[in-house]
């Protein structure tokens, strides 16, 4: 016979299920908590570094998902919505490069600080380092005062003249023991200095991406409002609006762009010859328009000039008349600028080049538009020469000058499009030095600035609205 088996409720989930179920509703809040808390928020104050890193990650992440909402759009056929779509994917991938680097800047003020306090603390250490050695030298001052005689005559016993003499060796050790700390600690504040600024341009470059940033979001914002108005009151076609872009992008192509000692071009040209230089350098065009652009208007500031004296290298203005000593330097350049001239059967006399800028240590003569001095041209002709096809590539052709200044800017290290090494490069370009030394600004960071500020504005007014056809 057998034994009866107890009819189980069926509600009644045996011990294992329930255990299954409530490690599984575990695991899912537990991964609902862990994706709440990497999520790319404006939300930074009061939070750690590793919570704000997992954010930045966070933002990285969904501008990568932006991006690609992006390109599968630009598939899409033509039409108010997929352009309204598109612009709403570079909104948020502006908003969310926003949000990136305001946690960027809030680490890097975080570390700024914790710098700032190490240094602090090694400059106690070192007035504390010098306060002992200027007490040890008074001490061993005031021993090696006493003459042998004095010694001799005085009412010390001879165990305590060899206990001065005894504090006098102790002395000398601490000397050198505290020279040796000092040398060390100055070493370490120095390297801690030099950190400390790299930090405080990595913040500069933060905050100037952050305000690019926010100038997109403007524009693009102000475009996706005048799409939805336009496609809700059916005022304009879509055919119309493009009509619209095409008229606006001939006006931008049309512009005339200047360049120095070669006269202007259409911008249009220009930033044909900056794409083919881009492709060939990584150099971002808009930044490769910026330098020549402030080349130009330096040039306008400064003037040009023209040689008079093919023996030392006296040059004069060509409006101003005034005669420049230091026109060219005489044995560097003035060679070279005339093989140059040679090869391209240019008239050395009256090629014009760069006059001297007044008050400032230095010579003239660079060559056209990306303003070349002779020695540096001499150095990457072959490279230019093989980028554009040429066998002898002119300085004061556009096109060969906008890939010249390409490369030279692509050895500079704008090639990396980041804001720092842009600027870096930048001021490079002008002084042949980086834009800060020891923490003071040189001579080329106001020109990096000013180039910087030349890029954004070429990048949103004129080559954006190229691309937005």
């Amino acid at each position: 016979m057998k034994a009866k088996r107890k009819k189980r409720h069926p509600r009644f989930n045996p011990p294992s299920t329930i255990f299954a179920l409530v490690l599984t509703l575990g695991f899912l809040t537990v991964s609902n908590y862990t994706s709440a808390q990497n999520v790319c928020t404006d939300q930074i104050l009061g939070k750690s570094r590793s919570q704000l890193e997992q954010e930045l990650e966070a933002c990285n992440k969904e501008i990568m998902e932006w991006t690609e909402t992006l390109n599968k759009t630009k598939k899409d056929s033509a039409s108010f919505t997929t352009d309204i779509a598109a612009l709403t994917a570079k909104i948020n991938i502006a908003k969310t490069n926003i949000k990136g680097k305001n946690i960027a800047i809030a680490n890097l003020t975080k570390d700024i600080a914790i710098k700032q306090s190490k240094i602090s603390i090694l400059n106690a250490r070192i007035t504390k380092g010098q306060k002992a050695i200027a007490d040890i030298l008074r001490k061993t001052n005031d021993i090696n005062s006493y003459s042998l005689i004095e010694a001799m005559l005085s009412d010390k016993n001879l165990s305590e003249f060899f206990v001065d003499i005894d504090t006098y060796a102790s002395a000398e050790r601490a000397l050198a023991n505290l020279f040796a700390e000092l040398r060390t600690v100055r070493t370490l504040t120095e390297a801690e200095k030099t950190a400390l600024n790299k930090k405080r341009e990595a913040e500069a470059a933060a905050r100037a991406s952050l305000e690019a940033s926010k100038k997109e979001v403007e524009v693009d914002q102000a475009e996706k409002k005048t799409l939805l108005a336009i496609n809700k009151t059916k005022e304009k076609t879509y055919g119309q609006v493009l009509a619209d872009r095409q008229a606006k992008a001939a006006q931008i192509r049309a512009v005339l762009f200047p360049l120095r000692d070669a006269g202007a071009i259409p911008f249009g040209t220009a930033l044909q010859y900056a794409e083919t230089a881009s492709a060939k350098t990584g150099v971002r065009p808009a930044f490769i328009l910026a330098i020549l652009q402030q080349e130009s208007n330096l040039g306008a500031n400064v003037g040009s000039c023209v040689i008079i004296n093919l023996a030392t290298g006296e040059t004069k203005g060509v409006n101003t008349g005034r005669t420049f000593s230091n026109g060219i330097h005489p044995t560097r350049d003035l060679p070279l600028l005339q093989t140059i001239l040679g090869n391209l059967g240019r008239n050395a006399l009256e090629t014009r080049v760069s006059c001297p800028i007044v008050g400032v240590p230095g010579y003239g003569g660079a060559m056209g538009p990306a303003q070349f001095i002779p020695s540096t041209w001499n150095l990457i002709e072959n490279k230019i020469a093989s980028a554009v096809g040429k066998t002898t590539p002119d300085p004061w052709n556009p096109a060969d000058a906008i890939m010249a200044s390409a490369i030279l800017l692509a050895n500079l290290g704008a090639d990396t499009r980041d804001f720092t090494n842009e600027r870096t490069a930048a001021c490079r370009y002008y002084s042949g030095k980086t834009c800060y030394t020891n923490g003071r600004a040189n001579i080329g960071l106001s020109y990096g600035n000013q180039v910087m500020a030349r890029a954004s504005n070429i990048q949103l007014t004129m080559i954006n609205p190229l691309q937005n056809l």
